[in-house]
């Protein structure tokens, strides 16, 4: 029998080990998330919030919204998929723009944008076109403490200098009900909150100074409203207030930003290839098929004018608008029969088996290498322009998903998402400290010292992609430092691009006979 002297000691040296075991599963359970990727390993320095000057708390921590679709082995659920799309705004937005080594020097910045959301460019027969009201104002959802200084920064917007094609396009939209393919209140916020993510996360790296000359800021658009509507939204959120008369605004006549270098006769070919691959798979889609007919049924038209129709487009803005699909009057004037969600989802499956065939097939990658050399052509030039003059630089291009899509496959990153509404490519370009430069100079020499210098990041929707780029991929995270060398991708865009083509040289690619 034990003594009651005895029984304190024992409880006292089982509570410890039920302690003892509670730690050890505790600790086993956060290296298991921790190797899942669900937590941060270290802490940020930067992990900090904005609330004062921006109104909306930004958390600058990594991302947990990933840019690269789940794996092949795991289905993607289509609705899901279709609600990350619309990139509705919120307030717990990420970003990894402007992480760097400490002491190292943030030279220049380039943004490709995609506009935001949008009114659909296609309807749906026999139905009513969605209530959407495109004009802004604060009091309408969702809306943005930098909302009402935008609109009014806007109305003098004839200080700026403007080519001429973009001079007559408005600057905000503004139809009480939306025009077709029209930027909306929600398209708007979306790069109001990106830009004010960018600037608060350059804003520690003392990059472009509030006096900023003509030759710092460079902004180009198509010459769609929604385009340039998104870029002055996005350029608003980073530099609140900016000078009208220090900015300029160019006009892109291409949807590639291909400028001057826009003739390649192959990139066309390519196209074509693609595009019949799309169509072979589309008509072997049973099941697409039969939800066509379906639903043309339910609309009383020829599944043919339906398909033509492009429903997806529109149904996508009911979806990203909380509006109810569209339905038909019934024969006695009432409710009739709706479009479902099922069908939905039908369609946007058949979309992301294609996106994934599209991949696999490798003719759109051929496509996107002659697409986009041009336009990264001008980002190397503008890079080593910054480098020899020392002055740091930031611009934005304001496009469509046909430009932003391509240039995600050009850079190697295949399997990333499909470019969502106001989705966002940033090149950054930073200079190592002087100490490291010294340091470099002794190893390997002048010439060397000054090639290592300077390094580039590429992220995509805020998450940093550089190390799964062709260009960086070969180099790791784990490498010292943390980034990729500026050569690689010089070397890449002026001649390892074209290897997907067997060519060496944009000319050659472009031009070069079959055998």
């Amino acid at each position: 029998m034990e003594s009651d002297v005895d029984q304190p000691s024992k409880m006292l040296t089982r509570n410890y080990f039920l302690l003892l075991l509670m730690g050890c599963v505790l600790v086993l359970a956060i290296i298991s998330l921790q190797f899942l990727n669900l937590v941060p390993l270290t802490p940020l320095e930067e992990e900090q919030q904005f609330p004062p000057d921006g109104g909306f708390q930004v958390s600058l921590t990594k991302s947990r919204k990933r840019v690269f679709p789940a794996p092949h082995d795991l289905k993607p659920d289509p609705v899901s998929e279709a609600y990350g799309y619309c990139n509705t705004p919120n307030h717990t937005e990420q970003a990894l723009e402007g992480h760097s080594p400490a002491d190292y020097k943030l030279l220049s910045v380039q943004v490709m944008i995609r506009h935001g959301d949008r009114y659909p460019l296609y309807f749906i027969p026999k139905t009513r076109r969605p209530a959407i009201n495109c004009t802004l104002s604060t009091s309408k959802s969702p809306s943005h403490p930098l909302l009402k200084a935008f609109i009014g920064h806007m109305r003098q917007g004839g200080r700026g200098h403007w080519d001429s094609t973009l001079s007559s396009i408005p600057r905000v939209p503004n139809h009480s009900a939306c025009e077709t393919g029209e930027l909306t209140q929600t398209g708007v916020v979306q790069h109001l909150r990106n830009g004010q993510l960018l600037h608060h996360a350059y804003k520690r790296r003392s990059f472009l100074s509030s006096d900023w000359s003509p030759r710092q800021v460079w902004v180009e658009t198509t010459s769609k409203a929604r385009t340039l509507q998104s870029g002055l939204a996005f350029l608003y959120g980073f530099l609140p207030q900016f000078d009208w008369s220090k900015l300029t605004v160019r006009h892109q006549w291409s949807t590639l930003f291909c400028g001057s270098e826009c003739d390649c006769p192959a990139r066309g070919k390519y196209l074509e290839e693609e595009q019949k691959r799309q169509y072979r798979l589309r008509v072997s889609d049973a099941e697409l098929e039969k939800t066509y007919a379906q639903m043309a049924k339910t609309l009383g038209v020829p599944t043919r004018q339906l398909r033509a129709a492009n429903p997806v487009d529109s149904l996508l803005c009911h979806l990203c608008h909380n509006i109810s699909f569209p339905c038909v009057a019934g024969g006695d004037g009432g409710p009739g029969d709706c479009l479902t969600t099922d069908q939905f989802a039908v369609i946007r499956r058949q979309q992301l088996d294609d996106e994934a065939d599209r991949r696999k097939a490798g003719l759109y990658r051929k496509y996107a290498v002659l697409a986009m050399h041009p336009y990264l052509n001008q980002t190397a030039n503008r890079m080593e322009r910054v480098a020899r003059d020392g002055e740091a630089v930031f611009s934005i291009s304001s496009a469509h998903d046909v430009t932003v899509a391509p240039l995600l496959s050009a850079l190697g990153l295949q399997e990333a998402r499909f470019p969502r509404f106001a989705a966002r490519i940033v090149f950054e370009m930073w200079k190592s400290p002087l100490a490291m430069q010294k340091q470099a100079r002794k190893r390997g020499g002048d010439a060397k010292a000054k090639d290592g210098q300077l390094f580039i990041r590429v992220l995509y929707d805020g998450e940093d992609v550089t190390f799964h780029t062709s260009f960086c991929r070969s180099r790791g995270r784990q490498d010292a430092p943390p980034l990729c060398p500026l050569n690689n991708f010089l070397s890449f865009v002026r001649r390892d691009m074209f290897s997907v083509v067997n060519a060496t040289s944009y000319k050659e690619a472009c031009y070069r006979r079959p055998a």
